[in-house]
């Protein structure tokens, strides 16, 4: 009898379909849980560091788990989780969960091979160097070394790659040798050092290589193939090296094993562990093989002179001890490279003062002030003499302070000063005078006066005034702007007409405001000279002023509200007034009683002056004009047309009125 499996419904195909994608989905998450990672530059498969992950070819998570050529079922394994974080564009890959505070950026090895590489965050500055920085009043200021473990500011290739091997390297197993022979017999061969220390070449046999220099090889292997054949050439160089594996153990930011590959040094495998951390040597690093410190690495002597000579290369099993930093103290102010120091017992201020670069271009070389912190509560700040103070001993937390040469300027009294003197002298120029020289003094420097000068018309400029006179005219317009706002603010408008005034007011108040911000004060200094003057005032000078003595001048201006502004020939007999009138005399919408005249020597003549109740008396016209005077004849700020006027007193009278009215119809 024949048993037949009844039909499927579609409920049934579904849960079939469903328990075989869980099945799918279970097993690729077992094989993406153990996962071996290969470092670049070596054969064995070795555990990945935590700052270096090799990225897969396909998009996928697999399992890779691989070995050494002639060494089969040897690997380690590690897990890695992926976290949701930004693609890598070329393999669209996730970078795995960070290990602590950083970042994972996809670079390039030199192999070609695209990497997750860990770049970890910047460690916080320590207690030392914050208090320096409150002190400095600047963040920038940090350990000295500490560029060497802030990510970003260092390659993000393997820190450990060289391309070049050194002759005194010793060949060991797990090294790749690249052999190429011709002649009479052809062989390209890329062969691997075994664990007894051996190559096979065919039909030459074993060669023994660990331990042979790198320089000796090719005549080693050179030795052996001459045995069996005659008449070649060869030649040998390494290919892929070994991992090596050591532990950075001490004040590092991740202490524990690291793998490089074979020609790393110390400062590699520190760099591969984090660097230092805050509490971390830069000058106490060891080096123990066998138990014993081989090595004494100071990475000052390497960052300040460039000498490498300590930094030696590695060997499996190695350990690197970071040891705890020492005294450090801090430099600040004018110098090239102000930074918080580790001192080593024999070191002074000058030792200081070298690693940071020496005092800057500006400084005051001949002390320092030193803050020394079990002194807060006494004298708190000592002043350092250079160089009789150069050999001192520093202690733990001192600060030293630099100062800047520009900074500390003398008094006025005692300074040169450089001034500039033009028009009708005989030596115009600049010139350096001695302290406590005046305006004569000056004019001395430059040979006198021409024949031509017009000394009550001399401008004298000067560069604090000029400072002083800016800081005060933006304050008049800050000023002079606040009281136009609040004017339109108040105005009530009841017409459109009267809403139309206000704007085009408003409008053209503004384009006023513009053009006084771009007039700039020149910082003239009125001397106020008579015309029969025939010596300057005795002001002593300053650094920047300036003297010029113009030629003299045969008109009088009239400019402003005038039919005819111009300039007019001088003549003795003229008066203010008469030159008003060659001008054609005021126009209707001038302001007659605002006239003012600006003398030549700076001084200001104003109608308003001799003004009273009754309007401006006869003095102010009939005053005699001075060469080179400028009389200005003003527009009338608000004006009222006739129609303007009746319209305000009809409105008055009607309202008037209505009140007369009011009052009769209630009985009063």
């Amino acid at each position: 009898m024949t048993f037949r499996r009844p039909p499927e419904g579609a409920s049934m195909r579904v849960l079939r379909i469903l328990a075989l994608f869980a099945g799918v989905l279970s097993a690729t998450l077992a094989g993406a849980q153990t996962s071996t990672e290969v470092l670049p530059g070596t054969t064995d498969a070795v555990q990945a560091s935590p700052s270096m992950l090799t990225l897969p070819a396909t998009p996928t998570l697999q399992d890779t788990t691989g070995a050494q050529p002639g060494q089969p079922g040897q690997s380690s394994q590690r897990t890695q989780q992926p976290q949701q974080a930004p693609n890598d564009e070329s393999n669209g890959l996730l970078p795995p969960t960070p290990p602590g505070p950083g970042v994972w950026q996809s670079v390039t090895t030199p192999q070609g091979q695209k990497q997750w590489q860990f770049f970890p965050a910047t460690p916080p500055p320590s207690e030392f160097e914050t208090y320096v920085q409150r002190l400095a009043n600047s963040r920038s200021i940090r350990r000295f070394g500490a560029e060497l473990v802030t990510p970003g500011l260092r390659t993000p290739a393997a820190p450990d790659y060289s391309p070049l091997v050194p002759p005194d390297y010793l060949v060991q197993v797990g090294d790749e040798v690249a052999i190429t022979i011709w002649g009479s017999v052809n062989a390209d061969l890329r062969l691997v050092v075994d664990r007894s220390g051996r190559v096979s070449l065919p039909r030459v046999g074993s060669i023994l290589l660990a331990g042979v220099r790198y320089a000796d090889l090719p005549d080693t292997v050179s030795r052996q193939v001459a045995q069996v054949y005659k008449n070649f050439k060869l030649s040998v160089s390494l290919g892929q090296l070994r991992g090596v594996r050591v532990y950075v153990t001490g004040f590092v930011q991740h202490p524990g094993a690291v793998t490089v590959n074979a020609l790393s040094t110390i400062t590699a495998a520190v760099l591969r562990a984090g660097g230092p951390s805050a509490a971390g040597s830069l000058r106490n690093i060891e080096l123990r093989r066998g138990g014993k410190v081989v090595a004494q690495l100071d990475l000052y002597d390497l960052l300040l002179n460039g000498n490498e000579s300590a930094d030696r290369l590695l060997q499996p099993g190695d350990v690197i001890r970071v040891g705890p930093i020492g005294p450090q103290v801090a430099l600040i102010g004018s110098v090239n490279q102000p930074a918080v120091f580790e001192l080593k017992p024999s070191e002074t201020v000058a030792d200081v003062l070298k690693m940071a670069g020496g005092f800057a271009a500006v400084a005051d070389t001949t002390r320092l002030t030193l803050e020394r912190l079990d002194e807060r509560a006494t004298t708190r700040i000592t002043e350092l003499q250079l160089p009789a103070n150069d050999g001192d001993k520093l202690q733990n937390a001192d600060v030293l302070r630099a100062f800047s040469a520009v900074d500390s300027a003398l008094p006025m009294g005692r300074q040169n000063k450089r001034i500039h003197v033009d028009g009708e002298v005989a030596h115009p120029g600049d010139y350096v005078l001695p302290p406590a020289s005046t305006l004569d003094d000056a004019l001395r420097a430059a040979g006198g006066l021409t024949n031509g000068a017009f000394l009550y018309g001399t401008e004298f400029s000067r560069v604090s005034v000029q400072q002083q006179q800016q800081q005060n005219y933006e304050r008049a317009l800050r000023d002079l702007e606040t009281d136009f706002a609040r004017l339109n603010s108040t105005q009530r408008v009841s017409t459109a007409e009267d809403a139309s005034v206000m704007t085009a007011r408003s409008a053209a108040t503004n384009r006023l405001i513009e053009r006084l911000r771009a007039v700039k004060p020149t910082g003239r200094v009125v001397l106020q000279l008579t015309p029969e003057s025939t010596t300057l005032p005795p002001l002593a000078l300053e650094d920047g002023d300036r003297l010029y003595i113009p030629p003299r001048p045969l008109t009088v201006g009239v400019f402003g509200s005038v039919f005819n502004p111009g300039s007019y020939l001088y003549a003795p007999s003229r008066t203010v007034d008469s030159y008003l009138q060659l001008a054609g005399g005021p126009t209707r919408g001038a302001d007659k009683n605002s006239v003012f005249v600006v003398r030549a020597n700076g001084t200001v003549v104003s109608a308003l002056q001799n003004s009273s109740w009754l309007g401006v008396n006869d003095k102010f016209w009939n005053q005699p004009a001075e060469p080179g005077d400028t009389i200005f004849s003003p527009e009338q700020v608000d004006k009222t047309t006739l129609v303007q006027g009746f319209k305000d007193w009809t409105q008055i009278l009607y309202q008037f009125g209505l009140g007369v009215a009011g009052l009769k119809v209630v009985g009063f």
